[in-house]
């Protein structure tokens, strides 16, 4: 009975470890079980408040931006109410809006409006962006009109290649620094240009925006990305150097009167909308006094016309008046010639 007991004892250490050990195999033949459950279930979407957390680089560029407050913007609140809050402003001014109940997620321009759907597997899986320029166009309506008109949309240069997508700003902060990082070859004409003497960089030229006088009901004015040069571009600053020899309402001074100076003019986009607000006041909009200067040239050059017509008709006539009173005279002079000579030969004939 001893010999049990004794062996009994020196069997329960062994006993109570294979005990434990398969109790651990049990539970990790459980949690092996109940992982597959796990990575079956589906994700959840996640909140911009989700994508802030982890993202603030991004998210503090963005809540400074256009994006941001593309619905509590004054400006917007004011022309949006003025139209009497129609519901199509907010599928550009909100995120995800739905027209049928005029329901929408977030006021302006989220997270979720350019990236989709967020799920809780990110990361390591992949969000998709859209910052391609046609989907920027489907806001940007004018913009993506008048960049499709210049050289940039034939080279394929789009809008996050020239702007931040999260701030909106210039990728540079100096806004020619942006141009010349691609037009480099085309800066060595410039650089003996009096423009630059003068402080006028690039943008102040190529993307001048003359906004309409007066605004439009909705407020959507140009935004200059067709980069182009026009004679309106030259008249908002040379309207003091047109040497036409007349003034007109509101373009007297030109830009002396913005910049107080009697030097050659030295405007940028701040001293346009100063003259600007100058000729307001006198009382013609800016695109009347455009239309005056251009038929006033348009008056100028027909009576430089008709005033060099006259001068032509008044040398022609005098030319051939002088050249016709030649010819007679000649032809006088050869009659009379020839009527002596016929006098002369009469005479030989009666004296022989």
């Amino acid at each position: 009975m001893k010999g049990i007991k004794a062996h009994f004892i020196k069997l329960c250490p062994w006993a109570a470890g294979t005990i434990v050990g398969i109790i651990a195999m049990l539970i990790s033949l459980g949690s092996a079980s109940a992982a597959p459950l796990a990575q079956d279930a589906p994700p959840q979407s996640l909140s911009d408040e989700n994508c802030k957390s982890c993202h603030l680089n991004v998210s503090n560029l963005w809540k400074e931006s256009p994006h941001a407050h593309a619905f509590d913007d004054p400006y917007f609140q004011e022309r949006w109410n003025g139209l009497g809050k129609p519901g199509d402003c907010l599928s550009c001014h909100t995120t995800n809006y739905r027209a049928s109940d005029g329901s929408y997620t977030h006021e302006g321009v989220s997270c979720e409006a350019c990236h989709g759907k967020v799920e809780s597997n990110h990361p390591p899986a992949i969000v998709p962006i859209r910052s391609d320029t046609e989907f920027c166009g489907t806001c940007h309506t004018t913009t993506i009109h008048e960049w499709r008109l210049s050289g940039h949309a034939q080279a394929n240069v789009g809008c996050v290649d020239c702007h931040d997508p999260h701030s909106q700003r210039n990728l540079f902060e100096v806004k020619d620094d942006l141009c010349i990082n691609c037009h480099q070859e085309d800066m060595e004409a410039y650089l003996e240009d009096i423009h630059i003497t003068k402080n006028i960089g690039c943008v102040d030229c190529h993307a001048l925006v003359i906004p309409p006088d007066p605004l439009p009901v909705d407020g959507i004015v140009p935004t200059g990305h067709q980069f182009t040069i026009t004679p309106k571009t030259c008249v908002a600053c040379h309207t003091d150097a047109l040497h036409a020899g007349f003034s007109l309402p509101g373009f007297e001074d030109g830009a002396k009167a913005a910049t107080g100076t009697v030097t050659e003019t030295q405007v940028t986009t701040s001293t346009l909308l100063q003259n600007n607000q100058l000729a307001r006041e006198n009382g013609m909009a800016t695109e009347q006094r455009l239309q005056a200067l251009e038929a006033a040239l348009a008056s100028r050059q027909l009576a430089r016309l008709f005033q060099g017509g006259i001068i032509g008709l008044v040398l022609g006539g005098s030319t051939a008046w002088f050249v016709a009173r030649n010819v007679r005279r000649t032809f006088g002079e050869s009659e009379h010639e020839s009527a002596a000579e016929e006098v002369e030969e009469q005479d030989d004939e009666q004296k022989s």
